[in-house]
C-alpha cells in the first residue's frame, strides 16, 4: 500500500466529475487500499479517489474511533437512492481543504447503492455522521467541495488562505 499526495483547493483537478468504474478488479482494489492508507495517514474519516488525482467514482470511509480496530468501508460507483427531508448539521472539514471547518446542513439519512471491495452490489441505509460523510465524499465525485455550501464571502476567505499557504509551501529555500 502506498500513501498518495492529497490535492488541495484551489487545485482545478478537484472540480472535475469522476468517471464510473467499469469493473472492480485488482487495480481498483489497489487504488482503494492506497486511498485507505492515505486517509489514515492524513488523518481523516473519508476520501474520494479524485482527491488523490484519480477521477474515478470510488470512495473509502472509516468512522471507527479506535486506532486498533479499523472498520473500513468501500464504495464504488455509489448512488444515493433516497434522502430524508430532515437535515442535520455537522461541522465538516476536508483533507482537500486543510485546517478549515464549517457547519454544513445535509439530509440526516440516505439510502446508497454501490459496489463493495469485491464488486458485489450492496444497498446501505445510513444516518447521522455516516450519511453526512457519504454525501460529503460523493460531492467530491461531482467536483463539489463542502465550502461550496458556504456564503460567497466565507468561501473566498478560505480559498485565499489556502492559496497563501500553498505559495508558502512551494517556496524553495536554499
Amino acid at each position: 500500500m502506498t500513501i498518495r499526495k492529497i490535492l488541495t483547493e484551489p487545485d482545478p483537478f478537484l472540480r472535475q466529475k469522476s468517471k464510473p468504474v467499469e469493473l472492480v478488479d485488482d487495480e481498483i482494489r489497489t487504488l482503494m487500499d492506497d486511498m485507505l492508507e492515505t486517509m489514515y495517514a492524513a488523518p481523516g474519516i473519508g476520501l474520494a479517489a479524485v482527491q488523490i488525482g484519480v477521477p474515478k467514482r470510488v470512495i473509502v470511509i472509516d468512522l471507527s474511533k479506535d486506532k486498533e480496530k479499523k472498520e473500513p468501508m468501500y464504495f464504488v460507483n455509489p448512488e444515493i437512492m433516497t434522502k430524508s427531508e430532515e437535515n442535520a448539521s455537522y461541522e465538516e472539514g476536508c483533507l482537500s481543504v486543510p485546517n478549515q471547518f464549517a457547519e454544513v446542513s445535509r439530509p440526516d439519512t440516505c439510502k446508497v447503492k454501490y459496489l463493495d471491495y469485491e464488486g458485489k452490489e450492496k444497498i446501505l441505509e445510513t444516518k447521522g455522521l455516516l450519511a453526512t460523510c457519504i454525501q460529503h465524499e460523493m460531492d467530491h465525485l461531482e467536483g463539489i467541495l463542502f465550502i461550496d455550501y458556504l456564503s460567497k464571502l466565507k468561501k473566498s476567505m478560505i480559498i485565499k488562505k489556502l492559496s497563501k499557504q500553498k505559495k508558502n509551501l512551494e517556496r524553495i529555500v536554499v
